[in-house]
Formats: structure tokens, sequence, C-alpha cells
């Protein structure tokens, strides 16, 4: 399953410098967590599938999507191998364009994700360059976390490189998506 690289950098060089203003007017629009993660895929140029919305509940990050993971389990925020754990603990954003190297928890990457582009697929691809953001509210609190990632068999065939420019935009994502009233749960 292979993402054609031109069109996938022409969309990612363009995501990169769309103004705040309009990321923040559509992401805004998005009411719920699909159409959250449907508008931030056509941002990063990305499947569906490959954005992760978490929310903080009661020291677990729960999955809002993808929907296959809502079942999968949870992510205890002080887990030292996950993540969205550290990303959620730090309050930082963090870019990985080598993530095969990084260490991390793998077993969300094992659950089998339908691609609801192509209903026939099935998203099995391993995970090569990921971002992931923080979530938080007005008094900086986490509230959970927001991830986008590019999957493929190698890191050339998952897609071009995450930029700092693109960073910035999940950052600006995830303030939007603070606001979001599916976001406010118990902490």
């Amino acid at each position: 399953m292979q993402k054609p690289k031109s069109s996938g950098q022409a969309v990612g060089t363009a995501a990169a410098v769309a103004p705040d203003r309009s990321v923040e007017f559509v992401l805004g629009h998005a009411e719920t967590p699909d159409k959250f993660s449907a508008a931030l895929a056509k941002l990063f140029a990305v499947r569906i599938t490959e954005v992760a919305l978490l929310r903080l509940e009661k020291g677990l990050l729960r999955f809002l999507c993808p929907s296959e993971l809502k079942t999968a389990g949870s992510i205890p925020v002080t887990s030292s191998t996950a993540i969205a754990a550290h990303t959620a603990t730090t309050r930082k954003v963090e870019l990985f364009n080598s993530f095969v190297k990084v260490k991390h928890a793998s077993v969300f990457e094992t659950v089998r994700l339908a691609n609801p582009e192509n209903a026939d697929e099935v998203d099995q691809c391993t995970i090569q360059k990921l971002m992931s953001a923080p979530v938080l509210d007005a008094q900086k609190k986490v509230l959970g976390v927001v991830q986008v990632c590019r999957k493929g068999y190698d890191p050339q065939n998952a897609g071009p490189d995450f930029s700092t420019a693109d960073l910035q935009q999940l950052e600006l994502a995830a303030s939007v998506l603070a606001k979001m009233p599916f976001m406010a749960q118990a902490r």
C-alpha cells in the first residue's frame, strides 16, 4: 500500500504554509473526533488512520480516534515507553522522522486498522515518522495528546519528513482541539 510521493510532498508543503486562521477555522468546525481527525489528515496529507486523538481520563490516555483503538486499551501517563505518555508528562511537542529507531511501546501498532479511503485495504504498515503534541487547556493542564504519523514499509515509502513548520501546525491544531467539547472530560 503505497502513497504517491509526489502528491504527498505537494500537499505536505502546502500544509506547512497554510495561514493559521484558515487552519483554526477548518479545525474549529470539526465538532466530532472523527471529523477533527479527517481534517487533520487532510491538512498533513496523511491517511485518517495516521491521526490519533487521545483524551486524558483518570491518569489514562484513551483513544478517541482511530476508532479501532478505542477498545484496544489505554496508555497510563506514567508509562516510560509510550511516546504519547511522554508528550503528556513533558507538555512538549515531539518530532521523529526516524521513528522506527525510537524505543517505544508498539502494542497499538499491532491493531488492524481499516482504511476508510479503501475499505478493502487494511493499514498494516509500520509507523516511520511521527509528530506528537500535548492538548493543553487555558491553565496548561493536559487534556490529551494528538499524534500524526506517516506509515510505510520503509521511510521513503512513508512519504516526506515532517518539518518544524508541520510541528508548529500540529501545535496550533492541539490548541484548537483543546477547545472542542469532546475533549472536556474528567482528567
